[in-house]
């Protein structure tokens, strides 16, 4: 006889979902600090943030919070207040440990390839454990989880095509070789998502 996990889906607490989001945005604002400091940049909401900042020397935090500001309409109608108040949180939070971090630790120097593939790490495992805990970065991550909920589109997937997009328009800002070391980071990050974040294989909600 097979087995089967008969096991009831365990709710989230609310300690859980704020803990998640104390863990979290430190850690997607270290992967952002990462990109700064070597001048790259991601793709989504963040990404369209990091070219702005570049272009005018706006800081990241301010600037990404209101790009953020127009999508919290459609999380509230497709995806409920829950959502959409731990997504303005967590975008919140990001904003301000993005403008801290800088403060907090000190980069004379570090190599674009290893910030690429860290930062990239580092901001793909924030989003995980906020998708787990039914919370997002806003803007696209909205969207992208709206469709994987509605359609079964994969979220990663998704994401990684629109990221692309928006990186591919850093060549008008950037060098060629951090415009391709940032589509390796946004690859890296999407890779994440895409492997562990699928539709049954993690029971939690919130």
């Amino acid at each position: 006889m097979i087995e089967t996990d008969t096991a009831p889906t365990q709710r989230h607490s609310l300690l859980e979902d704020g803990l998640a989001l104390i863990v979290a945005t430190p850690l997607v604002a270290l992967g952002i600090t990462f990109y700064s400091e070597a001048e790259l940049l991601t793709g989504s909401t963040a990404g369209l943030a990091f070219l702005i900042k570049y272009m005018t020397e706006w800081g990241f935090g301010p600037v990404f919070f209101v790009l953020n500001l127009p999508f919290y309409a459609l999380a509230f109608l497709r995806m409920g207040w829950k959502f959409t108040l731990k997504t303005f949180a967590a975008v919140g939070l990001v904003s301000l440990f993005a403008e801290l971090t800088p403060l907090w630790i000190d980069l004379d120097r570090i190599e674009p390839v290893y910030a690429a593939l860290l930062g990239g790490m580092c901001m793909g495992l924030g989003m995980l454990m906020l998708f787990r805990h039914r919370a997002s970065l806003g803007g696209v991550n909205i969207l992208a989880l709206y469709l994987q909920d509605r359609y079964n589109i994969r979220a990663g997937k998704f994401q990684m095509g629109v990221d692309l997009c928006i990186v591919l328009g850093a060549l008008f800002v950037l060098p060629l070789d951090k415009v391709l070391l940032s589509i390796t980071g946004a690859a890296t990050l999407n890779l994440i998502l895409t492997l562990n974040h699928k539709p049954g294989r993690y029971q939690g909600v919130s």
